[in-house]
């Protein structure tokens, strides 16, 4: 079965996630996941998580928590907070999307949230992906959604190159465990 038959069965079956960590179509992204730095990873989070936030926030406006649990994540990364602090951000970043209807929004909280996690375990970086790969397909709706779907996960890849090779042109600090 392909990623789109995998997800029009599970939009089918009313599932929220259209994708999980065991798709087959996410498992190349997360052998290269698996190969990275911790450091490569959280970067490459915050870079997404950010894109999302400016979406999030053109419909959203006066909601903050979002880009509050970047900005926990970050100073987390750099061990300016601690693990709990930042942790609060993140699962109210998770509550926000429980009080919205767009499916297409919850998704987008989640992956923003998925991101922030980053910082805890490199792991989280494939919530990412699940999360937002869904979300555009709700946007886009299934019949739509093939080409975006290929094209946002070359994204990914692309972009976890670049910073692969540009993680040293980061000018903040890091926390000593960002650095195992």
């Amino acid at each position: 079965m392909n990623w789109l038959d995998e997800a029009a069965a599970k939009l089918k079956k009313k599932n929220q996630v259209l994708f999980a960590k065991n798709s087959a179509y996410l498992q190349d992204l997360l052998a290269l996941f698996q190969g990275q730095d911790h450091k490569v990873m959280a970067l490459w989070a915050f870079d997404f998580a950010s894109e999302s936030i400016a979406m999030l926030e053109e419909k959203y406006p006066e909601e903050h928590r979002p880009r509050e649990a970047l900005a926990a994540a970050q100073d987390w990364a750099a061990g300016n907070v601690k693990m709990r602090w930042a942790q609060r951000k993140i699962l109210d970043c998770h509550a926000f999307a429980k009080e919205i209807d767009a499916k297409e929004d919850i998704a987008v909280c989640h992956a923003i949230g998925q991101a922030c996690a980053v910082v805890h375990t490199a792991g989280h970086a494939i919530g990412y992906p699940i999360y937002d790969l869904t979300a555009v397909i709700y946007r886009l709706g299934i019949e739509n959604c093939a080409e975006a779907v290929e094209k946002r996960k070359q994204d990914y890849i692309d972009r976890l190159f670049y910073w692969s090779e540009h993680c040293g042109d980061h000018k903040g600090e890091w926390a000593s465990f960002m650095n195992k």
